[in-house]
């Protein structure tokens, strides 16, 4: 297959240099917008770019088809006649099956894009979109996997993997990941009701003194749920870890002071209606602009994507350093993980994938996300 990249003001330009340099039987694979000109990066102007591809196989087949119909009447004439047929028959089911495609309820034209892409890069972009990655993030890999195919000699499946992972590397990799560093005295979980931030600070908190021999002390301001209060309490009582409830700024102020002296201090927020912006509000006077505090935000996977993001909207209104998903356990997709971080650029401190405590807890790390995307888990 013969490629190459055209640049143009307009679409019908290209069309014209992509007709004269490949011929009419030319496949389009990638377009995007481009700027170029201008004096010290002032004055661009903005193009289009587009990668353009063409079978030899295909554009032969064309021309021996031409030269046949050129030839004179009395070659082969009832020959003729029937292949002029055929070919009206083979266009009109073509057209029958266009029309069955374009009334398809469920017809995606990324399924068609991808299904003119090289048979490898076709099956890594597939997997992304099912686990519903960004549809802006699988064309920049689709232009790079592209790139790269046309540039190598080997282009097996094995390195087209390779060269996704790297591609998602590098989109990570000036984003923080892992769990707390112990450089931060608080830790503190916000996020909405129902994702399971208190059992998430138990997994945390037992962490913390089964692994690493931290002194541990929690403090809620969940005074809205009773049952949040004793759930805290049975797993201080386990740990031997003392517990502050909250019911005021003032209140917080006194169990900060109080367990000054501790290693760690674990503190466990309201789930209240994320769309209420005092509830955002209250959150951002509770952690104020104390540096030693470390704020997860803890969004559940089973959660649609748009409320995902809605969510984000809001907590990210406060200083918030990572995400912590939950119930990965509980879906089979998990491509917003990869979403959230890449536009929000925050990274992932843990992942959890079920009750138990302190096990079902995973910290956060680029070649972990890169894995749960690209295998489904």
């Amino acid at each position: 297959m013969k490629a190459k990249k055209f640049i143009a003001a307009t679409m019908s330009e290209v069309m014209k240099k992509i007709r004269a340099e490949l011929g009419q039987d030319a496949v389009i694979l990638h377009t995007r917008k481009v700027k170029s000109g201008g004096f010290l990066g002032l004055f661009q102007k903005q193009n289009l770019e587009v990668l353009a591809a063409v079978d030899p196989a295909i554009a032969s087949e064309r021309k021996a088809n031409q030269k046949d119909s050129q030839r004179p009447a009395y070659y082969g004439e009832g020959q003729q006649q029937k292949r002029i047929q055929d070919n009206t028959n083979v266009l009109l089911a073509e057209i029958s099956d266009l029309r069955k495609l374009i009334n398809e309820t469920k017809y995606n034209k990324e399924d068609a894009v991808l299904s003119r892409l090289p048979e490898p890069i076709s099956q890594e972009l597939n997997k992304l979109k099912k686990q519903r990655v960004d549809e802006e993030i699988i064309d920049a890999i689709s232009a790079s996997l592209m790139e790269s195919w046309y540039k190598n000699d080997d282009s097996s499946a094995e390195n087209v993997r390779l060269w996704t992972e790297q591609l998602l590397t590098q989109k990570l990799k000036d984003i923080s990941f892992g769990g707390i560093s112990f450089a931060k005295k608080y830790i503190n979980v916000v996020g909405p009701t129902g994702v399971g931030k208190t059992t998430t600070l138990a997994k945390i908190a037992a962490e913390s003194v089964i692994k690493y021999n931290k002194r541990i002390a929690f403090i809620t301001t969940d005074t809205y749920r009773i049952a949040a209060i004793e759930q805290l309490r049975t797993y201080s009582k386990i740990l031997d870890a003392p517990l502050e409830v909250c019911y005021n700024l003032e209140d917080f102020a006194k169990a900060m002071q109080q367990f000054s002296d501790y290693d760690v201090v674990l503190i466990d927020t309201a789930g209240r209606n994320y769309r209420n912006a005092e509830y955002v509000s209250e959150i951002n006077k509770l952690i104020g602009s104390n540096k030693d505090i470390e704020t997860f935000l803890v969004l559940s996977l089973t959660s649609k994507y748009e409320d995902m993001q809605e969510i984000c909207e809001q907590f990210l209104k406060t200083p918030i350093d990572r995400f912590i998903f939950t119930k990965a356990d509980e879906t089979a997709t998990v491509g917003s993980m990869l979403n959230l971080v890449i536009n929000y650029q925050r990274g992932i401190g843990y992942i959890t994938d079920g009750q138990d405590v302190p096990d079902d807890l995973l910290t956060g790390s680029p070649q972990k996300l890169i894995q749960a995307v690209m295998e489904g888990k």
